[in-house]
C-alpha cells in the first residue's frame, strides 16, 4: 500500500489516471544475516538483535530520475519517470543493490538524484571523529602509524611512513583506534586473535567464500601450528636443511611431524583445513604442493640461462633495464656516500661476449647470459668512503662454479627482496589504496567513472588491513622473511620518495623509462621492444592495448568532449583529492596530470586499471611457482661470501651444497615464507576477472556494453596468441630449461595455484 502510493506521488499520478492504467513495481528484496566462514558470527548476531530492539531496519525510499517531488519544487522534469529504490541499510549497503539501481537510472546527471547523491557521499566520508566499527560504510585516510606496537617494547617501535618529507607514503583506510600509550601519535593494535576484525568499510570485506578461503589456507602460517614443528628436534641440524633433497621432502612428503602433535592439531582444527595440511596417512605435516620451477626438472633452475631467464618471465620482470653506460655508475650523492661507481671492468666479461665487439648482455639466440655480479659491502670506516665490492664471473668447476652459484643467490636475494616490498606491495597494493578510499568518497555509485573503476577495487582494502596486521607489520611475517627486516618499509618509503611517478606505472612508459623499449609509430603498440622475446612486455603491451582501447571508448561515449570533463564537479573532486590528501604527499609533483581532457582521463584510468589487474597478476600470482622453492629465490643472506682459508670455504670444497644452503634463508624462514606464498599465490573460488563483471547487468547503456563485450573478446584472442607463442620453439624465453612457460598473463584462470589469470583487483 506504502508503496503504491508513492508512486503516484512522484510520478503524478491521480486516483483518475490509476482507473485509466494501472502500473505496478516488481521487485525482490532479500535479506540475510551476517553469516561469516559457514559458522555463526556471536557479535553480529548480537547487533542483529540490538537493532531489531531499537527498530533500526530497512527503510526503501522510491526516487524518480526524472520528475522531482510536486511538494518539494526541488525539481519539476518532464518526459517519462524512471524509479529506482535507495536502501539505506543500517549495517551496510550491498553493491549489488547498486547494480540494481544503476540499471534503471536514465541519467546519472539527473537532477532529482542530485541531492541524494550528495548525501551518499557526505555519509561515506563520515566525521573523522570516532573509532569505526564493524557495520560503518566510512572511508577516510590515516597515516601508516599501525605497523608497529610501542607499548609492547622498544624493539617493535617502527616508522610511521606518510605525512613526512622523510618517509612519505600513500595514505591507508582509517580505522580511528585510539593510540599506544607509549606514543599518542601510534595507532594501538588489535590482536592476533581479532585482527581479522580489522575495520574496512562494509562493502569492502571479503565475502562469505572468499573469507573461509582466505582462513583455511591461513592456517598453515599461523603460528600455533608451525611454531611447534619447527621447535621440534629435526634431525642433527635443528634449523636447517641438510641437503636440497630435504628441501624437496617439503613437497614429495611433507616435513616430520613430532609424535603426538597431528593428534592435538587435528582436534583443534576444523576437519576441512586438514586436508591442504597433512596426507591422508598423517605420518608427515605440512605438505606443500610442489612449485612449477621444478617440476619437470629438478636442477634446471640451477643454469645461467634460467638465472637471466627469469629477469624477462619470472615473477620480478620490472627490474632490467638497458645498460646506458660502461661501467655503471652510481645516482647516490658520493660526498654523502664515497664512490659508489662499479668495479666491474672490460676484462670480467670480455670472455663471455661470444667474440662480440660491443657489451651486450643479448645472445643471438634472443637469450641473455649473465656477465658478471657485483657484490658490495659497507665500508668499515663509514658510508662516505664508498663500498667494499667484488665481481664474480661465471664458472662451470671446481670452488669457483659454487662461488658463481652463492654469487647469483646473493643476487636472487637482493631481488627477492625488492620484488616483495617495491615491485608488489608499494607498486601495486599500496598505491591503489588512495583511488580506492576517494573513488567512495567523491564519486557516486552512479558516475561513470565509479562504475569504471569500482570493479578493479574488489577486496583490496581488506586485503591491506590483513596485511598491514600480520605480513608488514613490526616481526610480522615479511620482516621474518625477508633481508630487510625491521627496515623494510623504510626502505619502501624511500623509494616512493624518489622513484614512484603515476605516469610512468603504464607499461609503454615503464619500458620506455627502463630503456626496454624505444617509441616507433611503425610497430605495433607504437614501441619497439629492445630484446623482441620479453614475454612479460609481449604479452603485457597486448594486455595495455586492449584495456586503454576499452578505457578510451567508455570514456568518451561518457564524457562527449574536454569541456565535460572540466565541468564535472565530483570528477575535479575527485582528483583533487586524491592528489593533495590521498598521495597528499606527491601534491606538489610536476607530472600530475590536470584532468582537464579526456585523454587525461583515459590515460589515468587505463593506469589505475593495469595496475590493480594486470601488473598485480604478474607479480603476485607467479610467487610460489617460481619462488616457493627458495632455492631458486632465496629471501635472505645468512653468510658472507666464503674467502680462502676460511672455515666456511673448507665446507664450501668439501659440501658445496650444505655451504650454499647455510648461506640462504634459512629452514624456519623457508617454511613460513613459503605458506604465506602459497596463500598469495592462489586463486579464490569467486575471483572475477578481466573483461567480467560479476554484475552482467552493470550499465544499461548498450555502446558501453558492446564496448566492454569486445574488450571480453579481444582479452580471449590475447590468451589464444599466449598460448602459440608458448608453443613456438625459436622463442627460448617464453619456457626456458625448466620447462615452465609463461602465462601469468593468460586472462583467464581456474581456482586455486594455476600461475596465470588476471583478476580485475588486488584482491589477495
Amino acid at each position: 500500500m506504502l508503496l503504491s502510493k508513492l508512486v503516484k506521488r512522484f510520478s503524478g499520478e491521480n486516483a483518475d489516471d490509476e482507473k485509466k492504467k494501472k502500473k505496478k513495481i516488481k521487485g525482490t528484496v532479500v535479506l540475510m544475516k551476517k553469516n561469516v566462514l559457514d559458522f555463526n558470527d556471536f557479535q553480529a548476531s548480537i547487533m542483529d538483535r540490538v537493532h531489531e530492539l531499537l527498530g533500526n531496519g530497512v527503510t526503501l525510499q522510491l526516487i524518480s530520475a526524472v520528475n522531482g517531488d510536486p511538494d518539494n519544487q526541488y525539481h519539476k522534469g518532464a518526459g517519462l519517470a524512471f524509479y529506482f529504490l535507495i536502501f539505506y541499510i543500517v549495517l551496510g549497503l550491498l553493491n549489488s543493490l547498486i547494480d540494481f539501481i544503476s540499471k534503471y537510472i536514465i541519467s546519472w546527471e539527473s537532477e532529482p538524484l542530485r541531492k541524494y547523491r550528495e548525501q551518499e557521499l557526505v555519509n561515506l566520508r563520515g566525521d573523522g571523529k570516532r573509532e569505526l566499527q564493524e557495520w560503518d560504510r566510512v572511508y577516510d585516510y590515516a597515516h601508516y602509524n599501525d605497523l608497529g606496537d610501542p607499548d609492547k617494547s622498544q624493539h617493535h617501535v617502527r616508522q610511521t611512513l606518510g605525512g613526512s618529507a622523510d618517509f612519505p607514503y600513500p595514505r591507508r583506510g582509517r580505522t580511528g583506534r585510539e593510540p599506544t600509550k607509549t606514543d599518542p601519535k601510534c595507532e594501538s593494535r588489535l590482536s592476533l586473535l581479532t585482527s581479522i576484525n580489522v575495520y574496512v568499510p562494509r562493502d569492502e570485506r571479503f565475502g562469505h567464500v572468499k573469507m573461509s578461503d582466505f582462513v583455511a589456507y591461513g592456517f598453515k602460517a599461523l603460528a600455533q601450528v608451525v611454531k611447534p614443528v619447527l621447535n621440534s628436534k629435526f634431525d642433527d641440524t635443528p634449523g636447517e636443511f641438510d641437503s636440497f633433497q630435504d628441501v624437496l621432502d617439503m613437497y614429495e612428503g611433507g616435513l616430520p611431524m613430532p609424535s603426538g602433535l597431528i593428534e592435538e592439531i587435528r582436534e583443534s582444527i576444523p576437519s576441512q583445513m586438514l586436508k591442504e595440511m597433512f596426507r591422508t596417512d598423517g605420518e608427515r605435516g605440512l605438505r606443500f604442493p610442489m612449485p612449477h620451477v621444478i617440476k619437470e626438472d629438478r636442477s634446471a633452475w640451477r643454469s645461467d640461462e634460467e638465472f637471466a631467464r627469469e629477469m624477462l618471465a619470472g615473477v620480478n620482470p620490472l627490474i632490467i633495464r638497458l645498460l646506458q653506460e660502461f661501467p655503471p655508475t652510481s645516482k647516490l650523492d658520493p660526498k654523502v656516500y664515497g664512490d659508489k661507481s662499479s668495479k666491474i671492468t672490460e676484462a670480467h666479461i670480455k670472455n663471455n661476449l661470444d667474440g662480440l665487439a660491443t657489451f651486450l648482455f643479448l645472445k643471438k639466440d634472443g637469450t641473455l647470459k649473465p656477465l658478471a655480479i657485483e657484490l658490495s659491502l659497507p665500508h668499515p670506516d663509514g658510508d662516505q668512503y664508498g663500498a667494499v665490492s667484488k665481481a664474480y664471473t661465471p664458472a662451470e668447476e671446481g670452488a669457483e662454479s659454487t662461488i658463481w652459484q652463492l654469487a647469483k643467490a646473493y643476487a636472487a636475494v637482493n631481488d627477492s627482496g625488492y620484488h616483495q616490498l617495491i615491485s608488489h606491495w608499494l607498486n601495486t597494493h599500496a598505491v591503489i589504496e588512495p583511488f580506492v578510499i576517494a573513488t567512495n568518497r567523491q564519486l557516486s555509485a552512479l558516475h561513470p567513472i565509479y562504475k569504471l573503476l569500482q570493479p578493479h577495487f574488489r577486496d583490496t582494502m581488506n586485503i591491506n588491513a590483513f596485511g598491514r596486521q600480520a605480513l608488514i607489520n613490526a616481526e610480522g611475517i615479511l620482516e621474518m622473511t625477508v633481508f630487510p627486516a625491521k627496515f623494510a618499509m623504510e626502505m619502501s618509503s624511500v623509494v616512493y620518495k624518489h622513484n614512484w611517478v603515476l605516469t610512468e606505472q603504464g607499461l609503454p612508459a615503464d619500458l620506455i623509462k627502463r630503456g626496454m623499449a624505444v617509441k616507433d609509430p611503425n610497430s605495433r603498440h607504437g614501441l619497439r621492444l629492445v630484446i623482441e622475446d620479453y614475454p612479460f612486455a609481449v604479452d603485457g603491451l597486448e594486455i595495455w592495448s586492449a584495456t586503454k582501447t576499452w578505457v578510451e571508448e567508455y570514456c568518451f561515449f561518457s564524457y562527449k568532449t574536454d569541456d565535460i570533463v572540466q565541468k564535472d564537479v565530483e570528477l575535479q573532486a575527485w582528483w583533487k583529492e586524491l592528489r593533495e590528501v590521498g598521495h597528499g604527499d606527491k601534491k606538489d609533483e610536476p607530472w600530475w596530470p590536470t584532468m582537464q581532457t579526456r585523454k587525461d582521463l583515459t590515460e589515468t584510468c587505463t593506469t589505475v586499471i593495469w595496475i590493480a589487474s594486470a601488473l598485480h597478476a604478474a607479480v603476485n600470482f607467479g610467487q610460489y611457482p617460481y619462488a616457493g622453492y627458495l632455492p631458486n629465490r632465496p629471501t635472505v643472506s645468512r653468510r658472507f661470501m666464503p674467502e680462502e682459508g676460511t672455515p666456511e670455504y673448507e665446507e664450501l670444497m668439501t659440501n658445496p651444497d650444505m655451504a650454499f644452503l647455510k648461506t640462504i634463508t634459512a629452514q624456519e624462514q623457508t617454511i613460513l615464507g613459503v605458506s604465506l606464498i602459497e596463500i598469495l599465490s592462489r586463486h579464490a573460488s569467486d575471483e572475477v576477472y578481466l573483461g567480467q563483471r560479476d554484475t552482467p547487468e552493470w550499465t544499461a547503456d548498450a555502446e558501453p556494453t558492446k564496448a566492454f563485450e569486445r574488450f571480453g573478446e579481444k582479452l580471449a584472442q590475447i590468451e589464444d596468441r599466449i598460448m602459440s607463442r608458448n608453443n613456438d620453439k625459436t622463442l627460448k624465453n617464453r619456457v626456458g630449461p625448466v620447462k615452465f612457460p609463461y602465462t601469468l598473463l593468460c586472462p583467464s584462470s581456474e581456482e586455486g595455484l594455476t600461475a596465470r589469470g588476471i583478476p580485475n583487483s588486488i584482491s589477495i
